[in-house]
C-alpha cells in the first residue's frame, strides 16, 4: 500500500498585533515583502521542494483576503485548501487543525511570516530517511524572540521558548517536518503561561524520545512580523534580487 505524500502546511494566522498599525486592515502575511506579498515567500518555497497540496491555516477576519490573494494555488503549482483558525491558540493548536488535511501522512510545516532562500528538498530527504521530526536552525541576533536551542557540547539538549538568558545564538527556524504521530503529541499538550499550545513542547517531546532531526539553515532567513524584522527582511529579498 502507498504511503500518503508529503503534505505542506502553511500557518498564517495570528493578530498581527507586533506589526500594528499596518495589520489594522490586512493580514500580517499579505505585507509586501519585497515585490510580493510575504505570504509568497513560503509557499515558493513549498513548490520548490515538491509539495503539491497544501493547507493554508489562517484566522477569521481576513480570511476572504487570503483566498482573494492566493486562489486556487495554481499559480505557485499547487492544490491550497483552507481552513480557519477561530482564534489564536499557538502554532501547536494551528498544526493540530491539519490533521484531517494530512490524512496520516507526514506534514512539511512553514510559518507564513518567514522568509528565507533555501531549498528545502535536501531537509526534505533527511526527514524522510530519519523518521520522527526534524527541525532546522539559523544564526540570528535576538534569539530570545524565538525558540533556541541549548547545546551540550555538539548535542542538541533542549529547545526553550523565548528565554531570557538564551543558551545559543541560534534560532529554531518556523520550518518543521513531522510524522502522522505529531497530531497524537499535540492531544497531550497543555497551554503555556501564555496560554497557547506550544510548538516547543512539541519538538522537546521529540527531542525526549531521540527522534528529533535537526540540521542548520543554508542562505538567509529572517521572521517577518515585527516592523524590525519586516524591513530586515525587504533588505534580504532586494538584495538577493539584485
Amino acid at each position: 500500500m502507498t504511503s500518503p505524500p508529503l503534505r505542506g502546511v502553511l500557518l498564517a494566522g495570528g493578530t498581527g498585533s507586533r506589526l500594528l498599525p499596518l495589520t489594522r486592515v490586512t493580514n500580517k502575511h499579505l505585507l509586501p515583502v519585497g515585490d510580493v506579498p510575504m505570504i509568497f515567500h513560503p509557499l515558493r518555497r513549498l513548490a520548490e521542494a515538491g509539495l503539491r497540496e497544501v493547507l493554508v491555516v489562517t484566522g477569521i477576519e481576513h480570511l476572504g483576503d487570503v483566498v482573494g490573494t492566493l486562489g486556487s494555488g495554481a499559480e505557485f503549482g499547487l492544490d491550497l485548501t483552507y481552513k480557519v483558525q477561530d482564534e489564536a491558540g499557538g502554532i501547536a493548536q494551528a498544526l493540530g487543525l491539519a490533521e484531517s488535511f494530512a490524512a496520516g501522512g507526514s506534514v512539511l510545516v512553514v510559518l507564513g511570516d518567514n522568509v528565507f532562500d533555501a531549498d528545502l528538498s535536501p531537509q526534505v530527504r533527511a526527514f524522510r530517511e530519519a523518521g520522527g521530526a526534524r527541525i532546522l536552525l539559523s544564526e540570528v541576533d535576538e534569539p530570545s524572540r524565538f525558540g533556541c536551542p541549548r547545546f551540550d557540547g555538539d548535542t542538541l539538549a533542549r529547545i526553550e521558548e523565548k528565554p531570557v538568558v538564551p543558551g545559543s545564538q541560534y534560532a529554531v527556524t518556523g520550518i518543521y517536518l513531522y510524522g502522522s504521530d505529531v497530531f497524537d503529541v499535540i492531544r497531550t499538550l497543555r497551554p503555556s503561561q501564555r496560554g497557547e499550545l506550544e510548538i516547543t513542547d512539541v519538538n522537546n517531546h521529540y527531542l525526549g524520545q531521540g527522534r528529533l532531526g535537526w540540521g542548520y539553515l543554508p542562505g538567509f532567513w529572517t521572521d517577518a512580523g515585527t516592523h524590525r524584522s519586516l524591513a530586515r527582511a525587504n533588505r534580504l529579498v532586494r538584495a538577493a534580487q539584485s
